[in-house]
């Protein structure tokens, strides 16, 4: 028997699972959640920058240890059956390393330099850098690609902050790596960038290569030859081997140097694969933290407002459109955390059910639209259509009868009339969407947010059965990298169709409730468009400092 790794890195954990690539079966699932956790507001008891997301580099090699140990503790499952590691991770999250990919952060000088630590994707302190890339290049042709808009969670405006930062340190670094590389490059010895990262966060495509030097040098003075030096390297396409295990870290995972390694994938990418998604007009929704919308063609076309189209950024030789919501499973914790009256606890203890159980069970006795509400939920900005890191949430029509099932009612709609604007953006620009799938743990465990899904979208929503969806489709570019004859596959359509499950959950709209849900989806947008595009107020909110100076020393 053969088997693969797929090791799925997320925001606060990593999960991996052991595939028999003969038989499509997974045999084994951990996890394992990062020691530093998450690093925000305070570092060695000094102030981080507002919206700085930071962590811990060791965490990751420390936990792909640590799942590699567990996996192997499978009886019957020996070192020399591993024939491949697939790897997908958080994007655009960066690492600084030296020469030899070690993060700086090892260095005792940088310890509490807040920019030798990895910058999460959703690290957000780069928001001006952002705006000062879009002001410089919006009529540039390569922006078209990424709906004329540059996030501040990419690359170039995270190196543009530690360049206006901390120009010392910028010169410190021999490399900038997306971390999903960085630990690829750390398990081969060699130099990986991924067509995936390069192309969605990195500003690079298959058919122009990277933004130009006299591009570069217009957006900021530290640019110019980044690509040749602190972001070199050859790009590989989605589906190639990087290379093998070192000797060093084969012994460390307990495995071989006949271990190869596939070419890294952004996290929310590799669920498309891992879905059994391989054909165009097929929009997989990755439901986490934030959420992914994801989707195949044979065709390039620039669409405003989305996070990029790529080719070869999923499946070779085809061209993957991507955009998104900052904030869904994040949205879930801040309101359970903000938003729930003890009375609400209280009940749910009574009847011993969790306080989800008891909200999703008083959310769907209503009728649509008897909550009488609209979220806006831009909690931690929007990505598409707007990719603005400065809007915020809003709440229209609470009053006080409003009760807290009426305002969770609320939010799952959000999350959906976000995800109908995006889909009628595409559908807009040629791209129509015939099926709909949606993965991840939430759809899975909350009924009422899936047929909110169906109802408002007016679609049939299939729901991937399969608990670790990304960590499948990493496994399939393990697969990939191994050779036949090893038992690994030449086709990456082969590798999906082995290794998927297809079993799915199927959600049917209600035709009944298609006129409200049209009203209210229409009070949606004419809400986003005002915060967005009409009005200051978001942006004005967030620059406001109440410092003594500003309050006038008020005691």
């Amino acid at each position: 028997m053969k088997y693969v790794i797929g090791v799925d890195f997320g925001s606060e954990s990593a999960r991996a699972i052991l595939m028999n690539t003969e038989t499509g079966i997974c045999h084994k699932s951990v996890s394992q959640t990062y020691e530093h956790g998450i690093i925000t507001g305070k570092l060695f008891g000094k102030p981080l920058k507002h919206d700085t997301v930071l962590q811990h580099p060791n965490d990751y090699l420390s936990v792909l240890t640590t799942l590699v140990h567990q996996l192997l503790e499978e009886p019957g499952v020996s070192a020399q059956q591993i024939i491949g590691i697939g790897i997908d991770f958080t994007s655009c999250t960066v690492v600084p390393v030296d020469e030899e990919f070690t993060p700086l952060l090892h260095q005792q000088r940088f310890w509490e330099n807040p920019h030798a630590y990895v910058k999460l994707w959703k690290h957000h302190a780069a928001e001006e850098e952002a705006k000062k890339l879009n002001e410089q290049c919006r009529q540039d042709k390569w922006i078209e690609r990424y709906g004329h808009i540059v996030s501040s969670e990419w690359l170039l405006p995270k190196i543009m902050e530690i360049a206006n930062d901390d120009p010392h340190f910028f010169n410190e670094v021999a490399y900038f790596m997306e971390a999903g590389d960085w630990l690829v490059s750390t398990l081969t010895g060699t130099l990986s960038r991924s067509s995936c990262f390069a192309g969605y966060k990195g500003m690079w495509s298959k058919q122009d290569g990277f933004i130009s030097n006299e591009q570069l040098r217009k957006i900021h003075h530290a640019l110019p030859m980044i690509y040749d030096t602190k972001l070199r390297g050859t790009v590989q396409s989605i589906g190639q081997r990087a290379g093998y295990l070192t000797e060093e870290i084969a012994s460390r995972l307990r495995l071989t140097t006949k271990t190869a390694v596939g070419v890294a994938i952004i996290d929310a990418h590799a669920a498309l694969l891992g879905a059994g998604v391989s054909q165009p007009n097929e929009l997989v929704m990755v439901m986490g933290t934030s959420t992914c919308h994801l989707m195949v063609h044979d065709k390039e076309i620039f669409v405003p407002g989305i996070s990029g189209v790529v080719e070869d950024g999923i499946l070779p030789g085809a061209f993957a459109y991507e955009s998104g919501q900052v904030a869904v499973g994040d949205l879930f914790a801040y309101f359970m955390k903000n938003h729930v009256p003890s009375n609400v606890v209280e009940e749910s203890e009574e009847r011993d059910i969790s306080i989800f159980q008891l909200l999703e069970e008083q959310a769907t006795a209503l009728q649509p639209g008897e909550n009488q509400l609209i979220v806006l939920d831009y909690h931690n900005g929007n990505r598409t259509p707007y990719v603005n890191g400065q809007l915020s949430g809003v709440v229209v029509g609470e009053t006080l009868t409003t009760t807290t099932a009426m305002l969770y009612r609320g939010y799952l709609e959000s999350f959906v009339n976000a995800t109908r604007v995006i889909i009628e953006l595409y559908e807009a620009h040629g791209l129509p969407v015939q099926r709909l799938i949606a993965t991840g743990g939430i759809p899975q465990k909350n009924k009422l947010l899936m047929q909110l899904y169906a109802d408002i979208l007016q679609k049939e929503i299939e729901v991937c059965v399969e608990q670790q969806v990304p960590a499948v489709g990493a496994a399939i570019l393990g697969a990939m990298a191994a050779t036949p004859e090893d038992g690994g596959f030449t086709h990456i359509e082969d590798a999906i169709e082995k290794l998927c499950q297809k079993e799915v959950l199927i959600y049917q709209p209600n035709v009944a409730t298609k006129k409200i849900y049209d009203e209210l989806f229409s009070c949606y947008k004419e809400l986003s468009e005002y915060f967005a595009e009409k009005s200051a107020m978001m942006g004005k909110l967030k620059q406001l400092k109440y410092t003594e100076e500003k309050m006038g020393n008020v005691k």
